[in-house]
């Protein structure tokens, strides 16, 4: 088995040569930094996850998470590398120097974060959960709040959680029923359930910060009368210390497929003591705040799932260098040794596969960090705008495409094993179980497609839509060698048939066909997620051509050779897939639409 969880140079060939990232450095907020500090914090983080978290990532899949006299017990590897994730700054990572933070880019920050999902994905949840619940008080919390919450958040004291799904409406978050009573002391009293939290309840710091979504008694029906609450396990004195116990309760453990370390919750509010919450912004402004939070978990969900997949492809690949079984069909001879299986055919399209999924998503959710280095700290107010538009276009695309394909990718690297990747003795079967929960959670495919084509493609007149052509059109045409003028050709005829199947689509919502229009919108998530992440392809094809004519080195030269390889699999073997959606949303097929509940 390899300790690999990144492949460094991939890493190094997407931030640095495809991303520019050293461009941010010319920027005032990282100034301080150079390609050194970027190269430490890295490093540290690789060699981080490998001992702290990968050491324990099969044993907290084999003794998960107990519900023991109402208190949750946890393998004690989970809080040693949570508090050493703390200790090294990396929940503050991406904060003002004057918040403890290193003021690190997004991009660089999510390099780092690879590793420690790809190494064990149950204990980075509790981390990853707690710097964006501390994001949302930063931004839309009052004074003191942040007083209150921030300095303990950021320095891993406290951790935090999402609150959103309760058990009667799933996804639908206009049917909540928590309620939020006010008082003359100035804090709320929460009443109700949730259930799905991660992080809910756990033994790894002294408190834990819930953002809650909620009703306060009078609010308008639906999605227009949530507000956003903050909801500690322990309410804080002026000094921000755990006080006295909130009215928080766990009502129990809920068993998973994978992901068994981080804790899955259901929790009750207000049923056994009272249960204070904290009122964040405006009321009933509650589900767009948590919006920040929600397009921040699904950003990061399909990040998680691209390197769940890439973990397990580094598992895959370096077992197929070393298995030896058969022989090459030309062999005749059965006393002839036999040979890797990496040698056979079929084989390497299974790695091809998993390098082109694998490292196809790392690159889409790399531009994805990048976009938010932009939309904060570009110099120009205009790029930064058009870097928010990009990235609230992409986000479904960001979260779903990597969701979808990176348990394909471990399945395909369960089928390199064979007989042994079925089996808990090998590492490949636990990767496809965690990665088997990121096509649902923050918004299930399906959801995806419909917040894609009902509401994004279509905002502010499609203008982030015009800006995503107007950034294929650059490495369209930056596209100078055969091979890559030929993917260009490609990416370029599929894009304009997209375009057309688009148009229409947005001619039947506006007559009306809604339903219709929308009951395959799944299909066009696939055609729209195919082209970025060809595009993507197309990206660094182009970087490694460049790269391959001024390079001297054999390894250098076989690392380009790949990525140009991987390219010309995703572009023969993954993009004409798309043709099936392009009939089906050109015809608007109605199989679906019109399949009725009693012929099943």
């Amino acid at each position: 088995m390899t300790d690999t969880l990144i492949d460094r140079r991939d890493l190094a060939f997407q931030l640095y040569e495809v991303l520019d990232t050293e461009s941010l450095l010319s920027r005032d907020r990282f100034n301080e930094h150079n390609r050194d500090t970027f190269e430490a914090v890295i490093e540290t983080a690789d060699k981080m996850a490998r001992e702290k978290f990968a050491n324990h990532n099969s044993a907290a899949d084999k003794d998960e998470p107990r519900f023991v006299d109402g208190q949750v017990e946890m393998l004690p590897e989970v809080k040693e590398a949570f508090d050493a994730y703390a200790e090294a700054g990396f929940i503050a990572g991406r904060y003002d120097y004057e918040l403890g933070g290193m003021q690190l880019p997004e991009s660089v920050m999510a390099a780092c974060n690879s590793f420690f999902t790809a190494a064990n994905p149950g204990t980075a949840g509790y981390p990853f959960l707690t710097t964006a619940a501390a994001n949302l008080i930063r931004v839309f919390g009052s004074d003191s709040q942040k007083a209150s919450f921030l300095p303990n958040m950021l320095s891993g004291r406290y951790s935090g959680t999402m609150a959103l799904t309760e058990p009667h409406a799933g996804s639908s978050l206009a049917d909540i029923r928590t309620s939020a009573t006010p008082t003359d002391a100035g804090h709320y009293l929460i009443k109700g359930a949730k259930i799905y939290i991660s992080g809910g309840e756990q033994n790894l710091t002294e408190n834990i910060v819930h953002m809650v979504l909620a009703k306060i008694k009078g609010a308008p029906a639906g999605v227009k009368g949530i507000s956003l609450f903050i909801v500690p396990k322990f309410r804080v004195d002026e000094e921000g210390n755990p006080a006295d116990r909130n009215g928080v309760s766990l009502a129990g453990l809920i068993h998973k497929l994978g992901y068994r370390g981080t804790t899955s919750t259901a929790l009750s509010f207000g049923d056994d003591a009272p249960c204070h919450g904290y009122l964040v912004g405006e009321p009933h402004q509650g589900l767009k705040y948590m919006f920040q939070m929600m397009n921040e978990a699904r950003v990061g969900v399909g990040f998680g799932a691209a390197v769940i997949g890439y973990r397990g492809y580094m598992h895959s690949l370096a077992y197929a260098k070393d298995r030896l079984q058969g022989r090459k069909a030309t062999e005749k001879n059965p006393d002839s040794p036999q040979v890797p299986i990496i040698d056979h055919a079929d084989v390497r399209r299974m790695l091809l596969a998993q390098k082109a999924y694998t490292e196809g998503a790392l690159a889409l959710c790399l531009y994805g960090a990048r976009l938010v280095d932009d939309q904060h700290t570009h110099p120009d107010e205009q790029k930064r705008t058009e870097a928010g538009k990009l990235l609230d276009l992409l986000t479904p695309v960001i979260k779903t495409w990597p969701s979808e394909h990176g348990p394909k990718a471990n399945d395909l690297a369960i089928q390199v094993y064979g007989g042994a990747g079925y089996t808990r003795e090998y590492p490949v079967e636990q990767c496809w179980r965690d990665n088997r929960l990121n096509p649902i959670h923050e918004g299930t495919t399906g959801i995806q497609g419909l917040d894609l084509l009902g509401r994004k493609v279509w905002q502010d007149q499609s203008h982030g839509l015009q800006l995503l052509m107007n950034e294929m059109q650059v490495d369209l045409e930056a596209a100078t060698t055969d091979r890559c003028q030929q993917w260009a050709l490609s990416l370029s005829e599929t894009l304009q048939q997209a375009v057309q199947v688009t148009q229409s689509l947005g001619k039947s919502m506006m007559g009306g066909e809604v339903d219709k229009t929308l009951a395959n919108a799944s299909c066009y998530l696939h055609l729209f997620g195919h082209i970025t992440v060809a595009w993507m392809w197309l990206r660094q094809a182009n970087a490694a051509a460049e790269a391959l004519a001024s390079t001297d080195s054999d390894e250098e030269h076989n690392f380009y050779q790949g990525k140009l390889q991987a390219a010309q699999y995703f572009f023969h073997w993954e993009l004409p897939t798309v043709a099936q959606d392009l009939v089906l949303l050109r015809n608007m097929d109605d199989t679906c639409l019109n399949m009725k509940t009693e012929w099943f």
